[in-house]
């Protein structure tokens, strides 16, 4: 039997729509600049490969719970994406068997410290502070799937007001290409999400800010930050 120093922290997890079953929660995986507006607003107009980045598994925030407002930063942003759980995993997959591995589908925001991203990639550093602290990753609760990936509308709003409107179908690189990619980078497994990227319109966030995001056809998720 394994002893441990200090008991260790409870594994993060997701509750699963319809069951009373939850999703342990490894790793989370995200794509960046996703979109072809969102990259033209953010400086890029190609389409190069995805590029990764991730947060730590505890960054997670229940559906509805409050999200603090983080300390350091003046500059946090929204922004919405598709998540990706996987029930399976592997390396070096085909995009066709890439679909195989997903176990559902969840509405995530990911919060970013826009202000220290920015400093981060102007001295060619790593964006960790930008985008791996506590809460940066509210998501919805799984929606089990099996078939082609959702490709209908993504929506997020504050306050009542529509920030960010697009279409999953408008992604540069599909759910089963993301995880191919992925795959030849990690040996992804059970538990692994991905965020697939978000559409343009990201924006700030003020304390007292309610936020609510829409994936058509998989769920909703809202929250306020305090």
């Amino acid at each position: 039997m394994t002893r441990f120093a200090f008991q260790p922290p409870a594994t993060p997890s997701l509750p699963i729509e319809s069951s009373d079953d939850r999703f342990p929660v490894r790793r989370i995986i995200c794509v960046g600049r996703n979109y072809a507006a969102h990259r033209k607003e953010m400086g890029g107009d190609d389409r190069e490969p995805p590029f990764f980045f991730a947060k730590p598994a505890d960054a997670i925030s229940a559906p509805g719970a409050p999200v603090a407002y983080p300390p350091a930063t003046m500059d946090l942003h929204h922004e919405i994406e598709l998540v990706v759980a996987l029930g399976s995993g592997g390396s070096e997959m085909s995009a066709i068997s890439a679909l195989e591995c997903v176990f559902g589908y969840a509405v995530g925001v990911d919060l970013t410290r826009r202000d220290l991203q920015a400093s981060a990639k102007a001295k060619g550093q790593p964006w960790d502070s930008g985008k791996g602290f506590d809460a940066s990753a509210p998501i919805g609760r799984l929606r089990r799937w099996s078939g082609p990936p959702p490709d209908g509308r993504i929506t997020l709003s504050v306050n009542g007001e529509v920030r960010q409107d697009g279409c999953l179908a408008d992604m540069i690189w599909s759910v089963p290409e993301i995880i191919a990619e992925a795959s030849r980078l990690w040996t992804l497994c059970p538990g692994d999400l991905i965020f697939t990227g978000t559409p343009e319109g990201v924006g700030p966030l003020v304390r007292g800010d309610v936020v609510e995001g829409l994936v058509e056809a998989v769920g909703e998720l809202a929250f306020t930050i305090i």
